[in-house]
């Protein structure tokens, strides 16, 4: 307790000094912890963190004014001191299958997407943690874009805002639209650690968007150190994209198996499940399907030797395609047999509907629009007119 008090402390005068220079706090990146160190920082009593978190998240306001259970001078004070800023959309999408994609501007000055996917009576919102992606994963749009920045936990909420309000969705309660939000998007979460977690604790909190921990999933490629973390701040529901059950095909797949190769990056999912006081909840693995890779009976029995001690479930995902990418998407059939195999084995194997692809939303082709910092971009270009 006392080490929380003293964060809580620290948190203050952190925020104090930013009010002192002169700096706006933006309320909509701030935990509940962070929001009652934000009041006690300008003298006011904890309890306000609690008005304003629900006018923030449950009702989705950023005018002080509206925010009619707080006196007239602690608004003006509000004003003089703090903001509630969510990233700019750019441009909205709607596909026919009733996938949304909203394209929203960070302050880097980059794009990322946002998707929403209602499907069988729940909406999964996918959120960015970052512009572009520091991981180079060959059959993903996205890391060929390069990387420019991380996302702030304003951003990152931020997209949850913007959806929550596209849907007037209702906090807590059964009927709302936004039932599962993934840490799918763009970029590698856990190389955005602290920003991610953040975000995750508003999503699930009361005064934020109520989703229980089994309806936030954070979806790794699988830093090793920042998994083996996590179990120690956060309960989410766990996804590890695989896509190779053999080092060799990973390390061309996704590179950075090469610094944390498969025996290392399942201790760590070990670790994290049994972290979990729920012993019934099961890892996501997902494997994207790419034909004549990834695809062949060898890959499937391998998987399933591979998983033989993980308590999981298969998420297998067909390729999408995308200019240049040099992969295509298998046969239906040989989709079909290789989850007959894994199945066979005793696997919940599910095969992932391909949703959103008429407006570049279905999964492994968001790209936003990144500033690239890695000179990324134009070397795959570059490859590309060879």
């Amino acid at each position: 307790m006392s080490e929380l008090i003293e964060s809580s402390i620290d948190q203050a005068v952190e925020l104090a000094e930013s009010t002192a220079n002169a700096e706006k706090v933006n309320l909509l990146g701030l935990s509940r912890a962070k929001m009652e160190a934000f009041f006690l920082s300008i003298g006011e009593k904890k309890f306000r963190a609690e008005q304003v978190l629900k006018w923030v998240h449950h009702h989705r306001v950023d005018n002080f004014d509206d925010m009619s259970n707080i006196s007239k001078s602690l608004r003006e004070r509000l004003k003089e001191t703090a903001e509630i800023r969510g990233p700019e959309v750019v441009s909205s999408h709607f596909s026919e299958d009733g996938t949304c994609k909203w394209v929203v501007r960070v302050a880097s000055g980059s794009c990322v997407e946002t998707v929403f996917i209602p499907e069988n009576g729940r909406g999964t919102l996918c959120v960015s943690s970052q512009a572009g992606c520091s991981l180079d994963c060959s059959f993903c749009s996205t890391g060929k874009q390069g990387f420019n920045s991380d996302l702030t936990v304003a951003e990152i909420i931020g997209q949850v805002w913007i959806a929550a309000r596209h849907f007037n969705n209702v906090p807590a309660k059964m009927d709302r639209s936004i039932t599962n939000v993934v840490m799918m998007g763009m970029g590698e979460p856990l190389m955005n650690f602290d920003n991610v977690v953040d975000s995750m604790d508003l999503m699930m909190d009361d005064l934020g968007y109520g989703l229980s921990k089994r309806r936030v999933t954070l979806s790794t490629s699988g830093v090793v150190p920042a998994l083996r973390k996590l179990s120690e701040v956060s309960n989410v529901s766990l996804a590890v994209s695989l896509h190779a059950p053999n080092d060799e095909l990973r390390n061309s797949l996704v590179p950075i198996n090469r610094k944390y190769p498969l025996d290392q990056l399942l201790d760590a999912i070990h670790h994290y499940m049994n972290s979990l006081t729920d012993s019934k909840r099961v890892v996501t693995i997902e494997y994207t399907l790419l034909a004549g890779v990834n695809d062949q009976p060898e890959h499937a029995d391998q998987l399933v030797a591979l998983l033989k001690d993980v308590p999981c479930k298969i998420n297998l995902i067909p390729f999408n395609p995308f200019p240049h990418s040099g992969y295509e998407r298998p046969s239906n059939n040989a989709i079909r047999r290789f989850q007959e195999r894994v199945q066979l084995a005793g696997y919940n194997v599910t095969v992932r509907k391909t949703r959103g692809d008429d407006i570049d939303a279905a999964c492994g082709q968001l790209v936003g629009n990144v500033m690239d910092k890695t000179r990324r971009s134009e070397r795959h270009i570059a490859a590309r007119q060879l």
